[in-house]
């Protein structure tokens, strides 16, 4: 079957191309296989800088495997606590998306995040509601003004629907006169994946 309209990780990816130019910097709140840090890389070209979350090592080794086969500067980060340096490349962070302030050497013009569990992994682990809320909620603060945050939630996994509803929620409840939100969700299939973007007002 056809995505169509349902190809909600490109929309992802398409609204995310309106605010992001050359030389500025980006964040993969889910590393996983690095297919959002690539593209997060291609958009900001060569000057710019993507910093990519990922609490599994496997997950950051598949990202930095599949960036450098396409030329990509990596750097791999485990246990640092100061903010990484401001450098064009990608930095691999090997940490919870909830640490994400401790890390950011400025404010980034667009995050991204797959929720759910890492691809070809171990399933059982999986992001939280708790955590990812925690995440979500930096994300908004350090969003560079003009900025946007695009979530894709899966529900169809045990504890998705869970996290689906405090990521509705969080959503739903950003203040009007700093946030535009955006729900894309396929009303007629309701485990498949559904997206939130959230753009900080100017």
């Amino acid at each position: 079957m056809s995505p169509g309209l349902t190809r909600v990780v490109s929309w992802g990816h398409e609204l995310l191309a309106e605010k992001i130019k050359k030389g500025q910097l980006t964040v993969d709140l889910t590393a996983g296989n690095g297919y959002d840090t690539l593209t997060l890389c291609r958009l900001v070209g060569e000057t710019g800088q993507v910093i990519a979350f990922d609490i599994q090592s496997a997950a950051l080794q598949s990202t930095q495997q599949r960036l450098q086969e396409n030329g990509v500067v990596v750097r791999m980060w485990q246990g640092k606590e100061a903010p990484v340096p401001a450098s064009p490349g990608v930095d691999l962070i090997e940490m919870g998306h909830e640490q994400l302030q401790r890390y950011l050497p400025g404010a980034p013009q667009g995050i991204v995040a797959n929720l759910g569990y890492f691809p070809g992994g171990n399933r059982q682990i999986i992001t939280l509601p708790q955590t990812t809320f925690t995440a979500l909620a930096q994300a908004c603060e350090v969003l560079a003004p003009g900025g946007r945050l695009v979530v894709v939630v899966y529900p169809g996994h045990p504890g998705g629907r869970e996290e689906g509803v405090v990521v509705e929620d969080f959503f739903a409840n950003l203040p009007d006169h700093d946030f535009q939100v955006l729900q894309l969700k396929v009303v007629n299939r309701p485990n498949a994946p559904f997206l939130f973007v959230a753009e900080k007002r100017s």
